[in-house]
Order: C-alpha cells, then sequence, then structure tokens
C-alpha cells in the first residue's frame, strides 16, 4: 500500500481487550502495511484475537504498562525499518480512518510527531470526553506545556503518529502512563518538529483505562516532576538544596548566639540546624550528580 512513500506500521498497545482489537486491527490495516500488537500481560484472549486477524503480536509475561509496551512497539517498528509509527488504542476510542490525516504533515516533511488531539476545532470538536478526563487532560496538558514548552493541546493523547526521525532520536523510559508526556519533552531535547491535527474521540461505552482517573493522573503529574528534575536538575534540586542548607546555616548561627549569651544548647533549634544542612546537602550532591550524568549522557549521543 505504501509504493513510494515508505513502510507505514500501525503500532497498538493492548491489555484486556479481546471485545475489540479484532475490529481496531482490520480497520488500520486499510491505512497501513503492518500492523503490531503489543498484549501488555493480559489474561483473555487478546493476543490470539490479534494474531487470528494477522497482527504480529509482542508479548509481555506481566502487565509492564502502557509506556513500556509502547517502548516494545517502537523497537520492533526500528528493526522493521519502518518509515512511519501510528500508535492508537486498542479499545475503539480512536477512529483508524484518521490514521491519513495524522501521517500527512510526516510524509510532507512538516513534522517528526503528529498528535491526534481531541480539543483542536474541527475534527475534534465530534468528541464526547467525559467531563472529569476532560478537566484531566487540560491540567496535566498546561502542566506539561508549563514545565516544558511543548506548547499543544492534548498532552495525554494516544493516537499519535511518528517518523523515523523521531524513532531513532527517542529513548524512552517511562513504563506508566506517563510515557506521553515523556515523548513530548524528549522531543523538545532532540527538537523534533511536534505538530497537532484535530481528531474526533469515542468514549461511550468503553472502559478507557485500566486505572482509575485519580490514580493515572497521579501517576503522570509525578512522572512528569521526574522528568522536570531529570532535564533541569540544578534547578529544581540544586537551587532549593542550597536554600535549605542556608537555612541550617543560620539555624547554627542562632544557637552558637544562645549558647554564647546563656551558655544553654536549644535541642530543636540544633535538630532543626543539622536537618535543614543535611537535606539541602543531599539535594546539592543529587543535583550535581544527575547534572553530570545527563551532560555525559549527551556528549555520548553525540558521538
Amino acid at each position: 500500500m505504501s509504493k513510494g512513500r515508505g513502510l507505514i506500521v500501525a503500532a497498538i498497545p493492548a491489555y484486556n481487550e479481546e471485545k475489540t482489537i479484532a475490529i481496531i486491527i482490520l480497520l488500520a490495516e486499510k491505512y497501513v502495511d503492518r500492523v503490531i500488537v503489543c498484549d501488555d500481560g493480559s489474561t483473555d484472549m487478546t493476543a490470539k484475537v490479534a494474531e487470528k486477524m494477522g497482527a504480529e503480536v509482542l508479548r509481555h509475561k506481566r502487565n509492564a504498562g502502557y509506556g513500556a509496551a509502547i517502548k516494545s512497539l517502537f523497537g520492533r517498528a526500528r528493526e522493521l525499518g519502518a518509515d512511519i509509527v501510528v500508535t492508537l488504542d486498542a479499545d475503539g476510542q480512536h477512529d483508524p480512518s484518521h490514521i491519513p490525516l495524522l501521517i500527512k504533515p510526516i510524509m510532507e516533511g512538516r513534522a517528526d510527531i503528529v498528535i491526534g488531539s481531541r480539543f483542536l476545532k474541527g475534527l475534534g470538536e465530534k468528541r464526547d470526553v467525559p467531563l472529569y478526563r476532560h478537566m484531566g487532560i487540560k491540567a496535566i496538558t498546561k502542566l506539561t506545556n508549563a514545565t516544558s514548552n511543548c506548547g499543544v493541546s492534548d498532552a495525554q493523547s494516544g493516537f499519535r503518529a511518528y517518523g523515523r526521525r523521531a524513532l531513532e532520536r527517542l529513548r524512552l523510559h517511562e513504563n506508566g502512563m506517563g510515557v506521553s508526556v515523556e515523548i513530548l519533552m524528549r522531543a523538545r531535547e532532540q527538537n523534533l518538529r511536534v505538530v497537532e491535527v484535530p481528531v474526533a474521540c469515542n468514549y461511550r461505552g468503553l472502559e478507557t483505562s485500566t486505572h482509575g482517573p485519580l490514580t493515572h493522573g497521579a501517576g503522570v503529574i509525578m512522572s512528569i516532576v521526574k522528568l522536570v528534575v531529570e532535564v533541569k536538575p540544578l534547578v529544581f534540586l540544586g537551587l532549593p538544596g542550597t536554600v535549605s542548607a542556608l537555612v541550617g546555616v543560620l539555624f547554627g548561627v542562632w544557637m552558637l548566639r544562645i549558647y554564647a549569651v546563656e551558655h544553654l544548647i536549644v535541642t530543636n533549634i540544633a535538630l532543626a540546624s543539622i536537618a535543614f544542612t543535611l537535606i539541602g546537602l543531599f539535594a546539592i550532591f543529587t543535583a550535581i550528580t544527575l547534572y553530570s550524568i545527563a551532560r555525559l549522557a549527551k556528549k555520548t549521543v553525540k558521538v
């Protein structure tokens, strides 16, 4: 199907989706050359159904998480020499007929990553996102944009397309739902071009997440915090650590002045001095270590 435009692969992470995986594969294969499913430790017939439909199936013995499935799918796509990889969910919330919309900016050379946004005008208006999900996605998107300057409208969309340049440069670590945010942050680091296109999304009658909304949101926020600290350790660890150490020194000076005048050691002040100083030093040393590791990693990538 992709004569003259390279190998296009649909990559589908799946966990206990035996009811919907067949139709998703059937619809997706109309627009791609190959369909790969990562069965992330399902306890139902997901893998067997996917194989019967002609998809290649990667199996995780245990449920490792959405991010782990994405990493496995990306790895296999690299092995195949894929030119474009489209990720979409197995539960039916993404419409495979929108795949051409996603891959168009990459094929035209305008993007390395394309996000199918549920909140852009156009097809995105035809959505049925539950209010609590709408608010949660918007909050996470604002936090992502604030910490990484990504400038996207839907940081949690799993309906995306990746060009070869993105596949080669993205090296992911998150195993959970936070991988969607990690990809955007890594894309920023690697100067990958990210654009969005409007897509519709169907939530009716679907269990759209194996995690509750609060657990999902908390996990993503923790991933953002971890990633931000990793990217800018001197700012987010070094500065607070320095402030903490200075506070500890001030408590120490206060304690010494009291001792000089009254020959009395105030236990609470002494403990506060020690605690603030130790916490501050730990944060500073951790920041320096992370910064050094990041610098070494960048040099290794360049080599």
